[in-house]
């Protein structure tokens, strides 16, 4: 039994919910999304929750149980609230810039790095602060990792660009010997 599958989905107010067949489609004040669930997995709108259950108990149909279950949840919290990243970029003469959805970043190559942002991602710069934000959870937090990606955090100086809430974790580097010995 899938405890994550089993747990009813409550729709706030403001959010239409259209089942056809095996397309679940999401409308709310963000936006809309919408999800093809497996065969295998059954989803009903009973009164304001979406409850989603499968008709076999066999291991694959109770692994996509709770994943559709949490795919769901997350559109739900996507067209109510939206999904943030944030990144945040360290180094000596480390720049971003953002012009519509092109992203310019130089962060010590010998040469500036464009990034453009996937339809329905935002993006913000602040200082050296990145924020992504968007409806849907899986191109928002696929932007960020590619943003960080074009120059990871290293661990002798922690340059790079990493995660608000990533913890890089620092390595002493070369001792050098006492002089004299």
């Amino acid at each position: 039994m899938s405890r994550i599958g089993k747990q009813p989905i409550d729709i706030p107010e403001g959010v239409e919910v259209k089942i056809d067949g095996q397309k679940v489609t999401l409308k709310g004040k963000k936006g809309q999304l919408f999800l093809d669930v497996h065969p295998l997995v059954k989803v009903v709108q009973k009164d304001n929750q979406l409850l989603v259950s499968i008709a076999e108990q066999d291991k694959f149909s109770r692994s996509l149980w709770g994943t559709n279950r949490a795919l769901l949840a997350n559109l739900v919290k996507g067209v109510t609230e939206g999904f943030t990243k944030k990144l945040e970029f360290k180094g000596v003469g480390y720049k971003v810039s953002l012009a519509g959805n092109k992203m310019t970043l130089e962060v010590g190559f010998s040469h500036p790095v464009e990034y453009i942002l996937p339809e329905g991602v935002e993006g913000k710069v602040e200082k050296s602060i990145i924020t992504i934000s968007g409806i849907d959870k899986a191109i928002v937090g696929q932007a960020a990792a590619e943003i960080r990606a074009i120059r990871k955090p290293e661990p002798y100086k922690g340059k790079g660009i990493k995660y608000v809430d990533e913890v890089i974790r620092r390595k002493a580097g070369k001792v050098v010997k006492a002089v004299g010995e």
